[in-house]
């Protein structure tokens, strides 16, 4: 197994295993580019009186939350990667109690329940190499920065006691180039697929790009065009906006790498 010290030069580079090694000895970063042609997941973990309702949540809206695992109640291991932990392979955690962020953490391993029933989600992360492949740039990857991430205006459908708004990620792209992300990332539907908003923000309530709820804030060059996917993030929105009374989830743009290959979930 490779094994590193501090942040890689060439994280693209990496196995998932060593990724996860790394994540696990305390390094926390945004993982868009890392191991390249891996699959990257969001995680939602909730109470099991509560995981009827984000299972029915996910599939109601299934762009935002395209479920690839969910584990059994207080079970930290995944199909998805052999030897994983959720607890501790992620490179940063969310803890929400009663509808509130209460802390950020790179174990999340003190905060795990028995009755914790874990989600994992597809992530744009996964088709960005698809997008460079075909020549469109994916300019917070080249900047070394994080994806911008916006709540939008836009009701998810409810389910049970989850509601919530849908929460997007934007990535500038040159006008000339929206086609082929647009086709790109079509290919994709298990990772949020295409685009749902193709250019002014407003049209998803979004008042100012320059000040995205979650992530960097993005980097857009003359002649882009903002292309609005769905985005991963929506269930912890959801789980702020009803108020859940528990739940870990990764720290936004910071994902769980599986072992399993982006070019198993294209068309």
């Amino acid at each position: 197994m490779q094994t590193i010290t501090g942040t890689p030069a060439d994280p693209a580079a990496l196995t998932p295993a060593a990724a996860r090694a790394a994540f696990r000895a305390g390094l926390s970063t945004p993982t868009s580019g890392w191991c390249a042609g891996a699959t990257q997941a969001n995680l939602i973990a909730v109470p099991r009186e509560y995981a009827y309702d984000v299972l029915l949540f996910t599939q109601r809206n299934a762009q935002a939350c395209p479920v690839i695992d969910v584990t059994d109640p207080g079970d930290p291991r995944t199909s998805l990667a052999e030897g994983a932990d959720l607890r501790t392979d992620i490179p940063a955690y969310r803890v929400y109690e009663n509808g509130e962020l209460v802390t950020e953490t790179t174990d999340a391993s003190e905060y795990w329940r028995g009755d914790l029933v874990a989600f994992l989600l597809g992530c744009s992360f996964t088709f960005e190499k698809g997008l460079l492949d075909a020549g469109v740039p994916v300019r917070h990857l080249t900047a070394g920065a994080n994806v911008p991430m916006y709540r939008t205006n836009r009701p998810c459908r409810p389910a049970g006691r989850i509601e919530g708004p849908l929460v997007v990620s934007m990535r500038a792209i040159p006008a000339a180039q929206v086609a082929a992300a647009v086709q790109v990332t079509s290919r994709f539907p298990t990772m949020h697929g295409a685009p749902v908003h193709v250019g002014d923000p407003v049209g998803l309530g979004i008042a100012d790009l320059m000040r995205p709820d979650y992530g960097d804030k993005p980097i857009i060059e003359d002649g882009d065009v903002p292309v609005f996917w769905a985005c991963g993030v929506t269930p912890q929105a959801a789980a702020v906006a009803a108020k859940l009374p528990f739940a870990i989830s990764h720290a936004p743009g910071q994902m769980f790498i599986t072992d399993v290959a982006d070019a198993s979930w294209s068309l």
